[in-house]
């Protein structure tokens, strides 16, 4: 069965891709099948809805649409029943030229349960759903905060997101000329009690739209954050998630990346720095060259029939492919293994044409096949990190060994 992570992380891809396409016209067709409903009834209803597109006045939409609706009708037919958790189709013409037609379609078994029927013909797919599916979960809010300025931001996933930056009007310590010092002392902490206020209404309401907040980080370099921290400043519920108040050398972008670092014992359940320590092992291994690391596709997977990989780390943006290739003029055919994007532009060496693909196949369901048989673990990998990214330049996979090979 393939990792969850892996499926969940292909289905965004797809909804990122599908949220691109925007139709002429009404001509894309989104339909969600729930759990358990009779697929009978959909193509009951698809047929009737072939009848309607009749009507429409367009000769251009109107062939589309009726082509999109026959290729899901058609699709329909590969079932037997609906599967476990229902299912999602897409069709429509996608050609971003006007007067071509480019009718594709996409169906997929969504990683939860459906729980909603649906049917649209609209100038975008109906993605909501699939979105929340996918949504991040693990979200920690972050605020920075000293006497001069503050920053509110948010821990999403592996990746550090900043929301906001205010100043204060805050003035320094220093005593204003013909003012008492205990006069000046209460201006300046009436002040800074205000800016605490208006960084705990911001960050609160930012907090607020986060459905699966988990925690808060509150950080800063002087002694500012724990006022605020111990103080009425953030939302109650917000002020209870407060996780860690640590300290900081930076403010801003820096100062949010800091914050989530020195907070690791706090996030240590966290994805981010699960996923930090295994890389920094990783390159520490391989840094060594302790022969306990290993990295690129045809070595990992060797390493991996042979059982001695502990670990294997596959990039989120790996995207090699086993294709079937012919060149159009000579008719040269081959099988090839190589990155999807470098594929389409290949051409024959022979007559400088380029390949056509004949077929191609995903390897990731393939080599996570081969990991689990091999009671190997898997680890999806962002590219958010600065670790995760210089992955993925090596190629997008690679695996820590139980011993040397």
């Amino acid at each position: 069965m393939v990792n969850e992570d892996i499926r969940k992380r292909r289905l965004k891809d797809l909804v990122e891709e599908l949220d691109n396409f925007r139709g002429r016209h009404t001509e894309l067709v989104s339909v969600y099948v729930p759990a358990g409903f009779n697929l009978f009834k959909v193509a009951e209803q698809i047929n009737n809805e072939k009848s309607t597109a009749q009507n429409i006045k367009s000769r251009t939409v109107r062939k589309n649409v009726i082509s999109a609706l026959e290729r899901i009708t058609q699709h329909i037919k590969l079932y037997k029943q609906t599967p476990p958790n229902g299912l999602v189709i897409f069709a429509g013409n996608i050609s971003e030229r006007e007067g071509v037609s480019d009718v594709e379609i996409y169906a997929l078994e969504p990683p939860e349960p459906l729980n909603q029927r649906l049917y649209r013909c609209d100038q975008k797919f109906v993605l909501d759903p699939l979105k929340e599916m996918v949504r991040e979960r693990e979200i920690f809010g972050i605020v920075l905060i000293d006497k001069s300025e503050a920053d509110v931001g948010l821990l999403h996933g592996k990746k550090v997101k900043p929301l906001k930056h205010m100043d204060s009007m805050v003035p320094g310590k220093t005593e204003a000329g013909g003012w008492s010092q205990a006069r000046y002392a209460r201006v300046r902490e009436g002040l800074l009690n205000d800016f605490m206020k208006k960084v705990g209404e911001i960050a609160s309401q930012h907090f607020n739209e986060q459905k699966d907040l988990l925690g808060v980080i509150v950080g800063g370099p002087g002694p500012i954050k724990e006022m605020f921290a111990s103080g009425d400043f953030l939302r109650y519920d917000f002020k209870k998630k407060i996780i860690t108040v640590v300290d900081t050398s930076y403010m801003g972008e820096y100062g949010l990346e800091e914050a989530v670092n020195r907070a690791e014992e706090a996030l240590k359940e966290a994805s981010v720095m699960k996923e930090k320590k295994l890389l920094i092992r990783f390159f520490n291994e391989l840094g060594k060259d302790s022969g306990l690391a290993i990295y690129g596709l045809k070595e990992t997977v060797e390493a991996l029939k042979s059982g001695i990989v502990e670990m294997l780390m596959v990039s989120e943006h790996f995207d090699w492919v086993k294709a079937n290739i012919k060149c159009p003029d000579c008719g040269e055919e081959k099988e090839v293994v190589m990155l999807r994007d470098k594929l389409e532009s290949l051409k024959c060496e022979k007559c400088n044409e380029l390949y056509e693909i004949l077929a191609e196949k995903d390897l990731t369901d393939e080599i996570i096949k081969i990991a689990e048989e091999m009671n190997t673990k898997v680890e999806m990998v962002s590219a958010d990190t600065k670790e995760g990214a210089q992955l993925k330049d090596m190629g997008g996979i690679g695996g820590i060994l139980r011993y040397k090979a």
